[in-house]
């Protein structure tokens, strides 16, 4: 095992800057994601912390080792791609075998490794197949175990399930967190699934164009984000954000731009008098009350049995979306009054989308 620390790492293609100085560090056996959006650098960031991808400037360190000059092969890395890179000639024994091979491993100890791997990731029935003959989870797997055979520091995942279907997508998540839990090792994944992100990872690094929002723990990114971007984008479905000022002469009174009016917790935080101010609330904390304070037109109900989710939009515009356990009675087309949880506003300055206050009842 080895920590992974960045220490100021940036990377430019000629004048266009792609990763803008990123501080983090991956401690010892921590399973770290890297999230955000379709181009934001998280793939270019791996790539340059397995040497595949050169830096501009800063550190990478594995261990105690600076490696910005360490070849790749010389990294004790392994890394898991989205496309299984798979070599289709091969038996799945020879794709296990291969690396092991190159580094002249003795046979006796590359035929034992590869028995183990395989009854851990449970291919040992596959041994003698070639990739072609693979599911899409079977060659995963052997992806998966072409890495664990070789023992490395730290593994490397690049959206290693966007190419499987969803329920082998659940099944696969599990599958890696398990594989972590036995090894041990530190591994560091890249997903734009967030639902990824908070089942799997002990830290999670919000990227956003080629910038650090925020890192630390899935429920400290949930609970308390650092701004309206980490706040939208961790949490399934997205929170819902209402924009509005605080009222001239009640600094604990929100107007709203539909001109209804929201009570915010009391001696929370110092917001000023027309402050323009983004309100957050997640799904889960919103309810249909005959004596809410928001009027909701419905738009659309999805009813999943157990579950129910409203779609709509409040007299403004804004989109809006309500959780709800349990069946639902509420019908598109329906103005309905919701009610707040006070516990779970979030609130934002709308200006420097910061976060002003996070109150989450954690009971």
């Amino acid at each position: 095992m080895a920590k992974v620390e960045l220490k100021a790492v940036r990377k430019s293609y000629g004048k266009v800057e792609v990763i803008k100085g990123i501080d983090l560090q991956v401690k010892h056996g921590e399973f770290c994601v890297f999230v955000g959006p379709s181009g934001c650098g998280k793939s270019t960031l791996l790539r340059m912390i397995s040497g595949l991808e050169p830096i501009s400037a800063g550190d990478v360190i594995i261990g105690d080792e600076i490696v910005n000059d360490v070849p790749a092969a010389d990294r004790g890395l392994a890394m898991v791609f989205q496309s299984y890179a798979l070599y289709p000639h091969m038996t799945v024994r020879q794709n296990l075998s291969f690396g092991l091979e190159n580094i002249q491993t003795p046979k006796a100890e590359i035929a034992t490794k590869i028995e183990d791997v395989s009854k851990m990731l449970q291919i040992d029935q596959l041994l003698e197949r070639r990739p072609k003959d693979l599911s899409g989870g079977q060659r995963q797997r052997v992806a998966i175990g072409r890495a664990v055979v070789r023992e490395p520091r730290v593994f490397l995942f690049d959206e290693p399930l966007s190419n499987l279907d969803a329920e082998l997508r659940v099944d696969m998540r599990g599958e890696i967190g398990a594989l972590h839990k036995r090894l041990g090792n530190t591994m560091i994944y890249v997903t734009h699934d967030q639902v990824e992100a908070m089942t799997m990872a002990d830290k999670i690094a919000v990227l956003r164009r080629g910038e650090l929002e925020q890192f630390g723990a899935p429920l400290d990114l949930f609970n308390r984000p650092n701004n309206i971007f980490v706040a939208g984008f961790i949490g399934s479905p997205k929170m819902n954000f209402f924009q509005g000022e605080i009222d001239a002469n009640d600094r604990q009174v929100l107007v709203l731009k539909t001109g209804e009016k929201m009570t915010l917790p009391a001696a929370k935080f110092t917001q000023q008098p027309g402050q323009a101010v983004t309100l957050g609330i997640r799904p889960n904390s919103l309810k249909p009350d005959q004596t809410g304070s928001l009027t909701m037109e419905v738009g659309s109900v999805e009813q999943l049995g157990t579950e129910s989710y409203l779609y709509g939009s409040l007299a403004d515009g804004t989109g809006i979306t309500i959780h709800s356990p349990g069946q639902t009675l509420v019908t598109p087309g329906e103005k309905i009054l919701i009610d707040t949880d006070e516990d779970a506003i979030h609130l934002f300055d709308t200006h420097s989308e910061k976060t002003l206050l996070a109150v989450v009842n954690s009971s």
